[in-house]
């Protein structure tokens, strides 16, 4: 190895929306942080240990978290709709 290090963004494209309607957030302090668990192994310990740390260290408000019936299973719409409405920032993930 050379000693770099790759990074991807994870900015996906919209499939209803223009990109330019999304903004990024000024910070966390006072922020609604919502987290979707897709029921894979251990993502639950995951997001009680960043929901722990986004609240002590960075100042976020309230932490919301839905988990989904499957893993392989959409998200309900209710529970998009939930969080659109309801959160700042939403984080997604896996936990294998």
């Amino acid at each position: 190895m050379d000693g770099s290090i790759l990074v991807y963004d994870p900015l996906a494209a919209c499939q209803n929306e223009s990109p330019k309607s999304r903004q990024a957030l000024d910070g966390l302090t006072g922020k609604v942080v919502g987290f979707i668990d897709n029921t894979k192994p251990n993502f639950n310990n995951l997001v009680d240990d960043l929901a722990e740390l986004l609240v002590s260290k960075y100042g976020v408000a309230t932490v919301i978290k839905r988990r989904k019936s499957g893993p392989g299973t959409p998200v309900p719409d209710a529970v998009l709709a939930e969080l659109a409405t309801q959160c700042d920032a939403v984080i997604t993930g896996s936990g294998d």
